[in-house]
Order: structure tokens, then C-alpha cells, then sequence
């Protein structure tokens, strides 16, 4: 179990820096291992058989590694590295705080103009940015918001809560899998097929755990948490939406090909810079929660 004070600084420095960008970062690492692999493997036959293996040895890769390091530092009782190692890894792992930067950049600059504004949220979603009306530009922020509010930060933890830090960046990898080949596209369909279904796995419980920190109405995210593609994704969304009593989902564009999603909500009202607002502050609260919760539990294992 990673140590309370190794918890604590890790998270202040991401509340306080989010992503350092001018420093080496596992994320990209993550992200050139993926790409070579999936440029060298995808194609021809066996192309799900490929992608399963990618995915799942690329993960028990990284979680090894990462036992290991910790392994070989704890068995030469060199207590501070380990210390500093942890923190470290926390900090890397979490992205509450660059999410809320940039989902806070998306508004603004939308209030300049609606091509920057689709310029901006094009940072941090997916989906074709380049027709989106200035309602579809804010709706697509906060939904990414609450999403990664799960994906960012609460998953995150939770595996290191089960598996310590090698357990944490293993899910790092996880996530960054689905969110590079985990595509029902043409070109990901069979290749990715099990990065989203292991990363379904990985989020399964920290959605809902997500949805329950966050203070969603349970009625209104049982009701419409389904409606959305992944079997995750809903629940940090839907909360959202019942307490900004607003309308998410809706068609989406992705690698130009056209996604009918269903909508979560039925009140489609404008959104505005309040609410994204109100969304920071609910983010912020759960991410506390599930923080104070670790820290509890460590300090009882201490």
C-alpha cells in the first residue's frame, strides 16, 4: 500500500502543475509503444488475435516493470526513493487539473470565437470538432469533463488502491489503448476490440463509483446512464447532466464516419459558463472524496 505523505504529494503537485509539458511524460511513451505496435500489426489476417496480444502484453509489461523497480527498492530498504518513486507516479497519473485547464480554455475561447472555440475542445475530444455548433462545443467540454473525471482521476485511484502503483500505471496504459485503437471504426474494429473491452473492465466500478462521489440524482443516472455507447462512459456523464439538469449525447462524428448516440437528458437548454463552472467545483469535490478515501485507508495500513 503506498504511503499517506507519497499519496498526498503526489496529488497536490498535479492539483498545483497538472501535466508537466516540458518534462519526459509515461503517457507519450505509452502512446509511441501503441503506435509502433499497432502500425506493425494491423493489417492482413488475425488481426484481433494481434491486437489482443498487444494490449494485453504492453499492459502486464508495464505493470511488471513497475512491480519490479518497486521490488529491487524496497528489498535494498531504500525508503526515501520508494517514497518519491510513488509520489511521482501519482503525479503522472493523475489529470484532474490539466483536464479542468483545458476544459476552462474551451469556454473562453469560444466566447472569442466559435472557430476557436472548436479549435480548443478539439484538444480533448475525439470526435470531428470542424462542424459543431457553439451549444455542441460546450456540451462536448463537459461531457468530456465528467468522462474523464472517471478515467483521470477516480479509476486511477482505484487501482492503486487494489494494486498500488504498478496496478495504477498498468490502468494509465489500459486507458491510453482504448483511447488510441479502442475505436469502432473500419480500421479499429478487430484490432482494438479487446483494448475497449479490457478498458470496459478497468472502468467498470469506478464509473459508477465516479457517478456516486459525484452527487448525481441515483434515479436520473439509473434511467438514462445506459443510453450511452460504452457501458461506463454514462455514469459520470448522466451525473453530470441531472445536476446541470441539461441534455448530453446526441450524433457524433468520429474518423469521419458519422455515430448516432442517444441522448442523456431530455432538457436541452443553452449551456453557459456557469455551468461549466458548477462542473469544475462537482469534479473537484469528487476527486477530494475519493483522495480522502485512499488516505484513509493507507493510514490504516500504515
Amino acid at each position: 500500500m503506498i504511503h499517506p505523505i507519497a499519496l498526498l504529494i503526489g496529488w497536490l503537485m498535479d492539483l498545483v502543475f497538472g501535466d508537466p509539458e516540458r518534462l519526459p511524460h509515461p503517457i507519450v511513451w505509452f502512446g509511441r509503444m501503441i503506435a509502433f505496435g499497432e502500425k506493425r500489426l494491423n493489417h492482413g489476417a488475425h488481426r484481433k488475435l494481434k491486437g489482443a496480444l498487444l494490449a494485453v502484453g504492453l499492459i502486464l509489461l508495464v505493470f511488471a516493470i513497475t512491480w519490479l523497480i518497486r521490488y529491487y527498492i524496497s528489498l535494498f530498504h531504500f525508503f526515501i526513493l520508494s517514497f518519491l518513486f510513488d509520489a511521482v507516479i501519482v503525479f503522472y497519473c493523475l489529470a484532474g487539473t490539466t483536464l479542468i485547464k483545458e476544459v476552462r480554455k474551451v469556454f473562453l475561447a469560444l466566447d472569442r470565437s466559435l472557430e476557436e472555440g472548436r479549435a480548443q475542445v478539439a484538444r480533448i475530444v475525439g470526435r470531428d470538432t470542424s462542424e459543431l455548433s457553439a451549444q455542441e462545443v460546450r456540451t462536448a467540454a463537459l461531457e468530456t469533463l465528467a468522462e474523464n473525471l472517471s478515467d483521470g482521476v477516480i479509476a486511477p485511484l482505484f487501482w492503486l488502491m487494489l494494486l498500488g502503483t504498478p496496478g495504477m500505471l498498468a490502468y494509465k496504459m489500459v486507458n491510453t489503448l482504448d483511447s488510441m485503437i479502442g475505436y469502432h471504426t473500419e480500421r479499429y474494429r478487430q484490432f482494438g476490440c479487446w483494448a475497449a473491452r479490457i478498458d470496459d473492465v478497468a472502468n467498470y466500478i469506478p464509473a459508477r463509483l465516479t457517478a456516486l462521489l459525484m452527487g448525481g440524482k441515483l434515479g436520473f443516472v439509473r434511467k438514462y446512464a445506459r443510453c450511452h455507447a460504452s457501458p461506463n462512459s454514462g455514469y459520470p456523464e448522466a451525473a453530470l447532466a441531472s445536476i446541470l439538469d441539461c441534455r448530453f449525447g446526441g450524433p457524433h462524428k468520429y474518423f469521419g464516419e458519422v455515430f448516432d448516440k442517444p441522448y442523456i437528458g431530455d432538457n436541452d437548454r443553452e449551456l453557459t459558463t456557469a455551468d461549466m463552472k458548477t462542473a469544475i467545483r462537482v469534479n473537484r469535490i469528487a476527486e477530494i472524496l475519493m483522495v480522502a478515501l485512499l488516505l484513509a485507508e493507507s493510514i490504516s495500513w500504515s
